[in-house]
């Protein structure tokens, strides 16, 4: 286990929530992938998960979640009763006016099951930012791009007056901030739920979770703070069979980083450390660290401790892996483990 399970009480039963990036898969195109993320939706909400979230990512070999808000439509489609929401939409990428009425669309259809996960992220090249007609330095407008949506949702913006997002205007959807960069900050202040992961490392995920929440301002969108901690957990029937979940997502990060490009997830079987390069074993072996893998003995206790040590109000799975089936595995142990199930 790469986690100290430390002996701290038994963390309280929150929800337990999905996000998966729609990864393409060695040998599979990505119909087959959207498609694979569709039918994922279909297990979670059996296994009882809260929510089930897509992400964006633009001109990625691997990934073939572009189009947030259309698959979040397929995926409510396909289920009845899981929220659905994005995590999230790269609000600097898209004018809020026409994401407010993609949200009021969506909300439209599936009242009651809808999320607007929303990120600062712009695309991560040059010739990406450019074909969306952005620029690095459009992330820093995401405070003044989120208050213009969330006028539009609450039919409170000034900027334009006598236009209206229809049919979003008075739908209250429930908003979350991605934390990158001062995503932390800008949700305190909009009095946001806050969606974190530790990728700067556990500690700093800590300190802007209590950053966040001695700023907290309540709003007509939030009373109180709430903080979605997001991370991968692998659970299998050993350790070993838990750390192989992880060793796909982890060669395909190490590949990126030395080769510019993020391929498909590739079998674990066929990842070999011995024949990469030192700068991609480095790479890897530091992908591999900061999860939570083993058997549900062992991951239980680790989950209570990072549950206990950020006070979360949810947990946010993105654990992604080439075999399906030992993805599907791992979170049946997590759903039994958590005891998601009704």
């Amino acid at each position: 286990m790469n986690t100290e399970a430390g002996r701290l009480p038994a963390s309280p039963r929150i929800p337990f929530s999905v996000l998966d990036r729609s990864r393409t898969r060695e040998g599979q195109d990505t119909g087959q992938a959207l498609r694979d993320t569709v039918d994922f939706a279909r297990e979670a909400e059996a296994l009882g998960y809260h929510r089930f979230w897509v992400s964006e990512h633009h001109s990625v070999p691997g990934v073939a979640g572009s189009a947030p808000t259309v698959l979040a439509a397929a995926v409510a489609a396909a289920t009845t009763t899981i929220r659905v929401g994005t995590g999230g939409v790269m609000l600097p990428n898209h004018r809020p006016m026409v994401v407010a009425e993609q949200f009021g669309v969506l909300e439209s259809l599936f009242p009651g099951r809808v999320d607007m996960g929303l990120g600062r992220s712009v695309g991560f090249t040059d010739g990406i930012r450019k074909a969306l007609g952005h620029g690095k330095a459009d992330a820093d407008d995401f405070p003044e791009l989120l208050e213009e949506l969330l006028g539009w949702m609450s039919g409170e913006q000034a900027r334009y007056p006598q236009v209206h997002a229809r049919p979003a205007e008075g739908l209250r959807v429930p908003a979350f901030v991605l934390a990158t960069g001062r995503g932390a900050q800008v949700a305190a202040r909009a009095g946001l739920p806050l969606a974190i992961a530790a990728v700067r490392g556990e500690e700093a995920m800590l300190r802007a979770i209590d950053a966040y929440r001695a700023r907290f301002r309540p709003s007509a969108w939030g009373a109180h703070p709430h903080v979605v901690v997001s991370g991968t957990v692998a659970v299998a029937a050993t350790t070993e069979e838990a750390r192989r979940v992880l060793v796909p997502e982890a060669w395909s990060t190490a590949y990126s980083r030395t080769r510019g490009e993020f391929p498909p997830l590739r079998p674990a079987a066929g990842i070999d450390p011995a024949t990469m390069t030192a700068r991609q074993r480095e790479l890897f072996d530091e992908a591999m660290r900061g999860h939570l893998y083993g058997t549900a003995e062992e991951v239980g206790p680790a989950l209570d401790g990072l549950l206990a040590r950020s006070g979360a109000d949810e947990f946010l799975v993105t654990t992604s892996t080439y075999d399906r089936a030992a993805l599907y595995d791992s979170y049946r142990r997590l759903a039994r483990l958590r005891g998601l199930a009704a």
